[in-house]
């Protein structure tokens, strides 16, 4: 039967080489192992100057100053004393606060409105639901610095200024289309059937929701309110502009330690990693329902 198999998938002209199991297994062994090496190539490529900047915030602005770099030089957790010591003259827990609460209630928002539009979308398609996805698509072909001026004059005009509900507005308005693309996508995977069950049952549209829509998209939701999180957390531009004093983010904060004069290389690494650390957090806590989400109606 084998020799058959090698003789029929054979070219003309090629060898029969016999088909034996034994020879499919090594072949698929190497095949793993040599994939397996690529990933950890990539991912090491990946992490490689997250690991470099650790590395340097654990060292002296000296020996993090030189070149070429001194990777035996001694450790020190000096940078971390003087950052979160406000060594620098400006504790950076305001600057912490606000990106934590302008990140937190933009991210509640944009759930609490993105959750009916996917719903409206996906479970009970309104008429045109494809435009309406296209014009979600359209908010975001727009450069964010063509949008600064106008909306600086507004929040001028209206007071809002160097305020943390001004920023929770913008980073609402910037993940909204984000979000509403995100659920869509997990909410048309639900079965219908499901819903409908639960609708014969006498469940109405609160309750379905609540027992049926929200534990079955959980992983989506978790996901979408993750990245949502993450790009309110790591927005720069506009909080740089519309912030100065009272609101202004961990991002800008952390451009402060940026000089002209003297050494400040490991300072800024290590006010990188203190700051990235709450976005590390959440996602190494939503890890498994961030794979489950992202990767939800990948297989079906």
């Amino acid at each position: 039967m084998s020799e058959t198999r090698a003789m029929v998938l054979a070219k003309p002209g090629q060898a029969v080489l016999p088909y034996t199991p034994t020879s499919m297994t090594r072949r698929a062994r190497r095949r793993t192992v040599g994939l397996g090496i690529v990933a950890w190539i990539i991912g090491l490529i990946f992490f490689g100057p997250i690991l470099w900047m650790l590395l340097t915030s654990l060292h002296s602005e000296t020996n993090a100053a030189t070149n070429p770099p001194n990777l035996f030089a001694p450790l020190t957790l000096q940078s971390y004393a003087n950052f979160f010591g406000a060594a620098s003259g400006a504790s950076p827990w305001p600057p912490l606060i606000n990106s934590l609460s302008m990140s937190i209630g933009s991210t509640a928002i944009v759930l609490i409105l993105s959750i009916p539009a996917a719903y409206a979308l996906a479970i009970r398609p309104v008429r045109k639901w494809s435009d309406v996805m296209f014009f979600f698509l359209t908010t975001k072909m727009l450069p964010m610095v063509a949008g600064l001026l106008p909306v600086y004059l507004i929040a001028k005009s209206l007071g809002l200024l160097d305020t943390v509900g001004l920023m929770v507005i913008i980073y609402t308005s910037m993940n909204l289309p984000i979000a509403v693309w995100m659920m869509r996508s997990f909410f048309a995977e639900i079965p219908l059937e499901v819903i409908e069950a639960a609708q014969v049952d006498g469940a109405g549209l609160l309750l379905t929701f609540r027992r049926i829509i929200i534990p079955l998209a959980s992983p989506g939701i978790i996901a979408t309110a993750l990245i949502c999180f993450i790009f309110s957390w790591n927005e720069l531009l506009f909080a740089s502009v519309l912030t100065s004093t009272t609101s202004y983010t961990a991002p800008v904060f952390l451009t402060s330690f940026v000089t002209s004069e003297g050494l400040f290389l490991s300072k800024v690494c290590a006010a990188s990693i203190a700051i990235s650390l709450p976005v590390l957090a959440a996602g190494f806590a939503a890890q498994d329902k961030l794979v489950q989400g992202l990767s939800l109606g990948a297989i079906k």
